[in-house]
């Protein structure tokens, strides 16, 4: 075994070129072996294999640095930089992460997660570089679905600019999440579909080669080659922008790898290196269906599919129910930015693709092209994952809650998402929504409330959001009538205190007030389901002294903060039960549920020691 000998990337140098493409299959053995266990993003692992050894092989880690481009394909990375023993704990608590972590190791040059982001932060580095007089070469590698956002093209147009010496790498695969959309991946198959610009430029150069006339003719060589090219190549958007061009060629070539990497590591410019690789490379499962084996659950090798039968989820729900609405109302439109599989949305693309908007990775312009359509009388469902909302920010602020325009937010993966840790959790989208005018928030407690709400959003004038788990959720058995806008319900009647909670965490609420009937405490519940505005009647109606709130959400800017917002001024104590300000690891859902205290068990428990603590600062 080649693979257990290599600790360091140093270990490659004196590999032969046999020696490395066995480790290639040996590499690829070890990823599908380890995430049918664990599961993970395999199918953009196994797409770069060869391109990780060869930059292992040709650059000097960690002094020269890489920068992986959202991070979910540096499995193979990890592998040769000194994690090969403690792979099989990939993504598992208290194991080695799925992405790159900087406090992980140090071969781990940024931390990634998010798409769009390696160019930006490469040239960061390199104008760090530069400017403390320092000597290593800097690398970003990026897909062809996250160079579609338009973060990286803002980083590409001023690293061509300033000039300096950067290398970015970039992996067209056709694929981001779902199939890669847009004109710019179009315009990437026709740079990979034109053999003849190669050829030409072959032929061009050695028949320059054969010229008596040196530097002259060399220099007229280039002149009359972009002339030509300009005749029979598109325009090479790269080059306008200030990076010399190189490709694309097979990334799944080590030897023409290998010798194109050591010719660019001499140069001192902006080069873009372009590359053609399959996505799940290796494993047929996954070239078959690269989508279901980007994230995948653990999974039976041989046949690929997973090992315990799929589950109604939330995510489903809504994608039913979606389908069923726009069959009655035109006006409905989905948004997705690269998530159509993730979010719910295959079943309705297929049912109406004309109604179906899936822009890549972009979820700027996908929120502001919501707010276009509904200005214009359309009703759109922006579906997005809480952690990749964040990056709309702006949008959501200024060009759909400034107008009130009636957008709706179908905001997937709210709470704990689990194995993908801090850069997925979606602890924070309260917090800033609730923030916005005109912004209603709301959060089901189950998959019935969830069809419910969107009843509700979209007879609503105003933006709205939903926000689900990352959870299975029993399929709704009624047709039933939207809520009136704030409605709450009481579940539960008590004399000791009021839990305030909502979405995933009503379930585990009422449980928890079983547990707490034992010890002769009995609380009221309320399910608020609308965060902003609340049932602020319910509420007060049912006052006690002690105020809980539970929620699966960072507790300093979530529903805590609206209820302890709306009681400042009420005779009360309001306590908050969530996540803490932090960013929360990875691990499943369920043990990180436990160690943060929102089961039933926990909350409970959270609640004697309030209640503890209550009685001793305030006696009776």
């Amino acid at each position: 075994m080649i693979l257990e000998k290599i600790s360091l990337p140093s270990d490659l140098a004196n590999l032969s070129l046999s020696e490395l493409s066995a480790l290639s299959l040996e590499i690829r053995e070890r990823l599908i072996a380890t995430t049918s266990m664990t599961g993970g993003h395999l199918a953009s692992s196994l797409g770069v294999v060869e391109l990780t050894i060869a930059l292992h092989k040709v650059f000097s880690l960690p002094k020269d640095k890489l920068i992986w481009d959202v991070g979910h394909q540096s499995y193979s990375h990890k592998l040769l930089t000194g994690r090969l023993e403690r792979f099989h704990t990939l993504r598992q608590l208290g194991g080695i992460s799925g992405f790159p972590k900087k406090k992980e190791s140090v071969y781990d040059a940024f931390d990634t997660g998010h798409a769009s982001t390696s160019i930006s932060a490469a040239l960061g580095m390199a104008l760090a570089r530069d400017l403390q007089k320092e000597d290593h070469k800097v690398v970003a590698i990026i897909g062809d679905g996250a160079i579609s956002g338009g973060m990286a093209f803002e980083a590409l147009n001023y690293a061509g600019q300033l000039k300096l010496d950067l290398l970015v790498v970039l992996n067209s695969n056709e694929m981001s999440i779902s199939r890669t959309v847009g004109a710019f991946s179009a315009y990437l198959n026709k740079l990979v579909t034109l053999p003849i610009y190669k050829r030409f430029r072959k032929d061009m150069k050695e028949l320059i080669s054969r010229l008596p006339l040196g530097k002259k003719t060399l220099k007229l060589s280039d002149k009359i080659e972009e002339a030509i090219k300009g005749m029979i190549v598109p325009s090479i958007i790269f080059e306008e922008l200030g990076f010399k061009y190189l490709g694309p060629i097979d990334g799944h070539n080590l030897a023409l790898l290998i010798r194109t990497l050591e010719a660019i590591k001499t140069e001192k410019q902006p080069i873009l290196f372009h590359i053609v690789t399959k996505k799940g490379k290796g494993y047929k499962p996954a070239e078959e269906n690269p989508e279901w084996f980007h994230g995948t659950s653990p999974f039976e090798i041989k046949t690929g599919k997973p090992k315990e039968d799929e589950k109604p989820t939330y995510s489903k729900v809504f994608g039913k129910a979606i389908t069923e609405f726009a069959r009655e109302d035109k006006r409905i439109v989905a948004i997705t930015a690269a998530m159509k599989e993730g979010c719910g949305l295959v079943q309705f693309s297929r049912e109406f693709p004309e109604r179906f908007f899936d822009c890549g990775i972009c979820e700027e312009h996908a929120v502001t092209m919501a707010g276009g359509m509904a200005i214009s009388g359309l009703r759109p469902v922006v579906a997005v994952y809480s952690t990749f909302l964040q990056r709309s920010y702006d949008q959501i602020l200024h060009d759909v809650c400034l107008q009130n325009a009636p957008v709706i937010f179908a905001i997937d993966r709210a709470g704990i998402v689990g194995e993908d840790g801090e850069t997925h959790q979606g602890l924070f989208d309260i917090g800033y929504l609730a923030t916005m005018p005109n912004m209603i928030i709301t959060a089901p407690k189950d998959g019935n409330e969830l069809v419910r709400l969107m009843k509700t959003a979209f007879s609503a004038n105003a933006p709205f959001a939903i926000r689900y788990p990352k959870a299975y959720a029993q399929e709704p058995s009624t047709s039933t009538p939207p809520f009136n806008i704030g409605e709450g319900e009481l579940l539960e009647e008590g004399k000791n205190g009021l839990i305030i909670t909502c979405g995933s965490m009503v379930a585990e609420s009422l449980k928890a007030v079983e547990i707490l009937e034992k010890d002769d405490l009995s609380f009221s519940l309320i399910n608020s389901r609308f965060i902003k505005p609340l049932d602020k009647d319910l509420i007060l109606s049912n006052l006690k002294p002690i105020v809980i709130t539970v929620e699966e959400h960072s507790r300093t800017s979530g529903l805590g903060s609206q209820v302890a917002n709306l009681l400042a001024d009420k005779d009360c104590r309001v306590f908050c039960l969530g996540l803490p300000e932090r960013f929360i690891e990875h691990g499943s859902r369920q043990k990180l549920l436990e160690i943060y205290e929102l089961t039933p068990e926990g909350i409970a428990e959270s609640i004697r020691r309030l209640i503890a603590d209550f009685v001793t600062l305030y006696p009776s």
